[in-house]
């Protein structure tokens, strides 16, 4: 498939793949803009081959050079196929094509400036050349250049309007660039290029969550959930969306869908332990609280949901040994130490309920789950 097609199913399902994973790649903060900031950066994207940079109707593509440098690209020796790069540019200056070859190399390579120059160059000799544009936008992405990147994917949105790739691409730069509103009209592009497509809808609902549109992101992720009705981490989304709006009720059935289909995904089983605490089915919250802390016991805010839950039952042995825990891994967590003062009082500890809770009063207060 050309990078510039204007079907880019299989290009955005990749990214889907990625996605797919994040929700085991977390810290302690379920926060929306955290999870969605777990999408890959622009420059990770597409990994070009070199055949595409070098295309068959270009004469330098019969030279032995071309080959031996895509030969040695591809068993990672960069320093020869950047060796090899830079002399069939001095043999065909004046093919484009021998160029992107080069820039791509150098790109790999890190040598951004090399690389930049050798893109500049295929865009000199043919000015409509994609691939020259597109690594100009993936040297200075790669870079953190994001700002510098938009236009030239701009310049080959112009020429290919039907390709969603690229909006989505100047959605995802636009929005390291800080420009948060032109991000949101790029990623609302990229969802009526491809409205099929979970990534799409997940990069929307980041833009929209960049500038507080709480209900127009959940409207997003729930519009990615139904495009993708069995994919656990879309339906997670929506849950912890609703969960950080506090519609607490809302936010269970899709948690619950999303914990039978990953059912070993600790923060899927942990926020809906939480979820149903908050709803007052206890039991139940137990039970998904204890296999989410099976499942990865270093992960701090289960302990202290188990905790809660615990004490809600007058179970306060369990209720301390989960909470001493939950400020063992989180040392720097008000709640946890609030809560554990409060079940050292329940149980007569005075001394330690005051120690607990001095340390509770020199912590920042937790901030709301958005």
């Amino acid at each position: 498939m050309n990078f510039l097609s204007p079907r880019p199913a299989v290009a955005l399902g990749m990214m889907a793949l990625t996605v797919s994973r994040i929700s085991a790649a977390f810290g302690q903060d379920v926060s929306i803009d955290k999870l969605l900031s777990k999408l890959p950066p622009p420059e990770k994207l597409i990994r070009q081959p070199m055949q595409q940079a070098l295309p068959p109707s270009d004469p330098a593509a019969q030279d032995p050079l071309g080959k031996k440098a895509i030969q040695a690209a591809r068993v990672g020796n960069l320093s020869a196929a950047l060796e090899a790069s830079r002399k069939l540019t001095e043999r065909y200056p004046r093919s484009a094509g021998a160029h992107c070859m080069h820039g791509i190399i150098a790109w790999r390579a890190r040598q951004f400036r090399e690389a930049a120059g050798a893109f500049r160059s295929a865009t000199m000799i043919q000015p409509k050349a994609a691939f020259g544009h597109y690594g100009l936008a993936l040297v200075e992405a790669s870079q953190g250049h994001f700002a510098a990147a938009i236009p030239h994917l701009k310049q080959l949105s112009e020429s290919e309007p039907k390709a969603a790739i690229l909006y989505y691409e100047l959605s995802e730069c636009a929005f390291k660039a800080g420009q948060k509103q032109e991000s949101l009209e790029y990623a609302k592009k990229t969802t009526e290029l491809a409205p099929s497509e979970p990534v799409a809808w997940l990069q929307l609902a980041r833009a929209e969550n960049e500038l507080g549109h709480h209900d127009a992101t959940l409207r997003a992720v729930s519009k990615g959930a139904e495009v993708a009705p069995d994919n656990p981490v879309m339906l997670a989304l929506v849950g912890f969306v609703n969960e950080s709006i506090n519609r607490i009720p809302e936010a269970i059935p899709p948690l619950e869908k999303a914990a039978r289909l990953a059912p070993r995904d600790f923060l899927i089983q942990s926020e809906l332990g939480y979820c149903l605490e908050k709803i007052g089915q206890t039991d139940s919250a137990i039970t998904h609280l204890r296999k989410s802390a099976s499942l990865n016991s270093r992960y701090g805010p289960v302990w202290n949901y188990l905790g809660e839950a615990y004490q809600r039952q007058g179970r306060h042995r369990e209720a301390l040994g989960a909470l001493e825990k939950a400020t063992q891994i989180m040392p720097n967590s008000r709640e946890s130490w609030q809560h554990l003062a409060d079940e050292y009082t329940a149980v007569g500890r005075a001394g330690d309920a005051q120690r607990a809770a001095a340390r509770a009063q020199k912590l920042a207060s937790p901030k709301k789950k958005v």
